[in-house]
């Protein structure tokens, strides 16, 4: 009985997991300059579906706004919020520790330092670069990191703090590299801040694979990481290799993490505020807490990238910045509420 009281509430999560995730998309659907009405928004979404007619109303060129620029943005919002939520779920299962996210182990350094060299070496030609740039550095970084921690000794820690060592020296390099070439900061620190401004549909054809990929990996390790939560003899004693775990799931991890920041920069505090909200919501097991990470923070990022294109209209916000200014309060405060709810 207990066992399907459980199961219950893991489907209602579920549920509203996906019901979040569409309104979101609607949302996002509907915010910026040209307004559109939510009716007509949902009617047009909606009629995208197989065996779904339906008739919105929307003239030729709201319906040219709705899906050749809001759509892909949205779109793109989506895989990114859910893959940077995702890796971070993963490292945190990996390294039994809550206070990792999906910047870990040189990720977001090595992409900083990737899209800095791409800028600095081709200028004003670096748009269709970057993107590369970013994601063969963040590949690079957790690399070297995994590599370097591997070699100075067993353990997660050991891998940890090579993370951090690798992260500092990369950041180093990247300070270096900007302080020879300052004509180009404005645009290094544009792209460091975040932006899904230029999403198309092409742009997210292109890091879909990627993402599917990382996903599938991680996502098959979540009765594994649950195991390795009670430690790595417990792991052996059932016949699991625990080195041999936490190498597939970075390396998934890893992917996630490098695909999204390639194409969308920076963005901050997604991959530890939402699978720190979901394990609040859904308990410590990775077998519910991965996927629910993966919709909370593709519906996550959707409103936060809606919330960078209208509060300052008709200017945009970094969407690091809200990010950032939304979780940082919103971290602190589960922080509060997870240390009331202990003592």
């Amino acid at each position: 009985m207990i066992r399907a009281a459980a199961r219950s509430r893991t489907v209602r999560l579920y549920a509203v997991a996906v019901v979040f995730l569409a309104c979101a998309v609607l949302v996002g659907a509907m915010a910026g300059a040209a307004g559109l009405s939510p009716a007509a928004t949902a009617a047009a979404l909606l009629d995208r579906l197989p065996f779904v007619h339906l008739h919105s109303g929307l003239s030729p060129l709201d319906h040219a706004v709705l899906f050749q620029i809001r759509l892909p943005r949205v779109v793109l919002g989506a895989l990114v919020g859910g893959a940077l939520s995702l890796a971070g779920a993963g490292y945190q299962g990996v390294f039994r520790n809550p206070l990792v996210d999906s910047s870990l182990l040189g990720s977001s350094a090595g992409a900083g330092l990737g899209a800095t060299l791409a800028i600095v070496a081709l200028g004003s030609a670096a748009s269709s670069a970057v993107p590369a740039a970013a994601f063969a550095g963040s590949l690079a970084g957790v690399a070297i990191a995994y590599l370097v921690g591997v070699t100075g000794g067993p353990g997660t820690s050991t891998l940890l703090l090579a993370g951090l060592a690798v992260s500092l020296f990369l950041a180093a390099v990247q300070t270096y590299v900007l302080q020879r070439s300052s004509q180009d900061i404005q645009q290094v620190y544009s792209w460091l801040l975040g932006s899904l401004s230029a999403a198309t549909w092409h742009q997210t054809g292109e890091i879909l694979p990627y993402l599917a990929v990382a996903a599938v990996v991680v996502l098959l390790h979540g009765r594994h990481l649950d195991v390795l939560a009670v430690g790595d003899e417990e792991g052996r004693s059932l016949g699991l290799h625990p080195g041999r775990i936490r190498l597939i799931v970075v390396a998934g991890c890893a992917l996630a993490a490098a695909s999204a920041v390639a194409v969308s920069g920076l963005i901050g505090f997604v991959g530890i505020v939402v699978p720190h909200a979901v394990r609040r919501l859904a308990g410590t097991s990775y077998r519910v807490v991965l996927p629910l990470s993966l919709l909370f923070g593709g519906g996550s990022l959707i409103l936060a990238d809606a919330a960078a294109r209208t509060l300052v209209a008709p200017a945009e916000l970094p969407i690091g910045v809200v990010t950032a200014l939304v979780g940082s309060p919103a971290f602190v405060l589960i922080l509060r509420t997870t240390r009331s709810v202990r003592t």
